[in-house]
């Protein structure tokens, strides 16, 4: 079911499928968020819970024992959630365990998705809360997809991504086969620089994982007209960029809280990187905020 919300510079569409974003549009109807053609990709915005990218065989087991098993990207991203009210600048949606989820990943959660919009502003709140007794590891990310261009007089390469500070990085080969990472095989990718001109090359492998830059914000923006994307993830690690190797006229920018499992990590779940645990009984939350321009 779909859901609005808007003010004098956007508007916005939900669906309750994902609890996701669906449509970014100004007042001069330009479309700034991904729609989902399948011969790319056929997602838009999806919320990675309780794990980001892959786990090894697509399971992992507890230091307890618990055995978890579950798809690439988790649980959630196509199930539907409960709309839970909106005001006016806000809207929340909710998913909780139920038997089916609990076979896959044991713990008692429920997982609130909470968008404002203020201004040009749509800020992402992840709330994650445990109602069992015992901790619970997990992690959380966006996913969210722009079209890019977003004017049909411009091509993908008049786009480039604007780093907030100077970067020099490298960045870790994702291994298609398989969906895990090995961060001893590097790639040089930043040197002392804030922009990273936009070329169908840089996905012909797989996304970049950006698991060492300083950044907590960057910007989506072209050298021919004055329209940006600028997404901030203060709360969040890591960053992921990525589009189809197809050639698709979109760019996820993703904030991730971990990474697909790395070649050098066990498959206990609570020794991968950064892993996060909301204590038993307690709730964490964090943001992400997407500006448009």
């Amino acid at each position: 079911m779909e859901y609005y919300l808007e003010n004098e510079f956007l508007s916005l569409t939900f669906n309750s499928v994902g609890g996701t974003l669906t449509s970014i549009k100004n007042p001069l109807g330009i479309e700034y968020l991904w729609q989902g053609d399948s011969r790319y990709w056929s997602g838009q915005a999806p919320v990675l819970f309780p794990i980001c990218g892959s786990l090894r065989n697509d399971q992992a087991i507890t230091k307890d024992g618990k055995v978890l098993k579950m798809p690439r990207h988790g649980l959630v991203r196509k199930l539907d959630f409960q709309y839970v009210g909106q005001e006016w600048n806000r809207i929340v949606f909710s998913i909780m365990t139920n038997a089916e989820l609990f076979k896959a990943f044991p713990y008692h959660f429920k997982l609130l998705i909470e968008y404002k919009l203020t201004g040009k502003t749509i800020q992402v709140n992840y709330i994650i809360e445990n109602f069992g007794n015992e901790d619970m590891p997990f992690f959380i990310g966006g996913h969210p997809g722009f079209n890019c261009p977003l004017q049909e007089d411009e091509t993908y390469n008049d786009y480039y991504i604007e780093f907030e500070k100077e970067e020099n990085c490298s960045v870790p080969l994702p291994i298609t086969e398989t969906g895990l990472i090995d961060t001893q095989q590097r790639t040089p990718l930043l040197h002392q620089q804030k922009i990273l001109p936009l070329t169908h090359a840089l996905f012909e492998k797989d996304a970049i994982i950006f698991d060492e830059i300083q950044s907590r914000q960057v910007t989506l923006a072209s050298h021919k007209s004055s329209h940006k994307v600028t997404v901030q993830y203060h709360d969040f690690p890591y960053l992921i960029l990525w589009s189809s190797p197809n050639h698709g006229p979109f760019i996820a920018i993703e904030p991730w809280l971990g990474l697909s499992t790395c070649l050098n990590e066990s498959d206990i779940f609570e020794e991968k990187r950064n892993v996060q645990i909301v204590k038993a009984l307690r709730t964490n939350t964090y943001s992400y905020s997407i500006q448009i321009d």
